[in-house]
């Protein structure tokens, strides 16, 4: 294949994918401070007080079932946005198995009190700037389209994982046409790094057409592995449940629920182990797999109940999570008998598992403190203009086309 090809794949692949980088990398840029610019928009989501024991999950799932009687607890995450502590819940069925009725999927309440701070439709800007960080957020990551836009970016950020490369190879110096001439230029005694070093440069002074391109370029190379990085893990983010894992596990040791466990024929209503119970069993387990992994635990983080596969997800910080906040330790076990199902430890356990979790990390600004969180929202600004440079370098070439065709 010429090169004149990875040029017009290049340019396309761009194209297609402008607008929708432009969208997540402005949103992306905000949401690495997502904590702070939620605490700031809407404090009243957040305890007056930061200090003294929290109550536990299932305390704080029998408190929200006690308050809505027409809605069934999911989750209780006590570290989802710094000390806001979020319940998730969906609809209760009635007594014919149909949906219920609900008009908010997050109750935010006081780890230290259990007082309800507030509820919210996550994402529903109509609801006005309770939402708006959240309705940022649900731009990011599917356009606020649902699993239609969920897979419009997965099958963008597959584009762009692949365009990483043909960028790459377009900066490499072209191979040098054979002369007929007897005498060498200037451009024969070059070596091929000094050829591929204009790539490299900016040219600050130079007309504003070649200052664009350089821009597109040079800003492209310097940051090549982190864009890369955050391309591979935007597919792990949108198609985690396919690509992702195809890819991984034939690669890497990779497990995960979705291919350990199997879903359940109709999604579990009414689990034989309450939240009580399941918290207990959920600290014996993670006791037990402390020991026999030769890992700590730090604190808890939170406790889900996986419906669709009938286990309970105990949740907690340990000395095996990478990231600056939460944590990725979990211990699954059968809702219905409490047996244990799956251990998944964020590093040192499967090889696949270790690579995704640094690539969560590195995605979501949650890993070497406050440098990197500012470095990954100037990051969006700049893969947002790598969309507009690369939009202007193709007018420009463009308008040159049509002006030849005209002559």
């Amino acid at each position: 294949m010429t090169r004149h090809f990875w040029v017009l794949l290049h340019r396309w692949a761009g194209l297609i994918m402008a607008a929708f980088l432009i969208i997540v990398a402005v949103t992306g840029s905000l949401l690495a401070f997502y904590p702070e610019l939620e605490r700031l928009i809407n404090p009243q989501l957040y305890p007056r007080q930061t200090l003294g024991n929290r109550l536990d999950p299932a305390t704080l799932a029998e408190l929200a079932t006690q308050r809505i009687s027409t809605g069934q607890v999911n989750a209780v995450l006590l570290e989802a946005n710094q000390e806001a502590t979020v319940v998730i819940m969906n609809p209760r069925p009635d007594h014919n198995g149909q949906p219920g009725k609900l008009d908010f999927d997050q109750m935010i309440v006081d780890p230290y009190t259990g007082e309800e701070l507030g509820r919210r439709q996550f994402g529903a800007i109509s609801e006005g700037m309770i939402n708006l960080m959240p309705f940022i957020y649900l731009l990011h990551y599917n356009l606020a389209l649902g699993k239609f836009g969920m897979w419009l970016l997965g099958i963008c950020a597959l584009i762009w994982t692949l365009d990483c490369f043909v960028g790459f190879y377009l900066t490499l110096p072209s191979r040098r046409k054979k002369r007929t001439s007897v005498t060498p230029s200037e451009s024969d005694a070059k070596t091929w790094w000094q050829r591929w070093q204009p790539a490299w440069k900016i040219r600050w002074q130079a007309s504003s057409y070649k200052l664009n391109f350089d821009l597109h370029r040079a800003s492209g190379l310097w940051l090549w592995v982190i864009l890369f990085i955050f391309a591979w893990s935007s597919v792990y983010m949108n198609l985690w449940d396919t690509v992702y894992t195809w890819t991984t596990r034939a690669v890497l040791d990779y497990k995960a629920p979705w291919t350990e466990l199997p879903k359940l024929n109709t999604p579990l209503q009414a689990p034989k182990l309450g939240w009580r119970q399941a918290q207990i069993i959920g600290e014996q387990l993670m006791e037990e797999q402390a020991k026999a992994h030769d890992f700590t635990v730090q604190q808890v983080v939170g406790l889900r109940l996986d419906r669709d596969r009938g286990v309970y997800n105990y949740m907690v910080r340990s000395s095996r999570d990478i990231q600056d906040r939460r944590g990725g330790t979990k211990v699954l076990f059968d809702a219905d008998t409490g047996e244990f199902k799956l251990l998944m430890l964020p590093s040192g356990q499967y090889s696949g598992n270790t690579v995704t979790s640094w690539l969560y990390a590195l995605h979501m600004a949650n890993i070497f403190g406050l440098p990197y969180r500012i470095f990954v929202c100037a990051l969006g600004l700049i893969i947002a203009m790598l969309s507009v440079t690369g939009i202007i370098i193709w007018m420009k070439k463009r308008r040159a086309r049509a002006s030849l065709l005209s002559t």
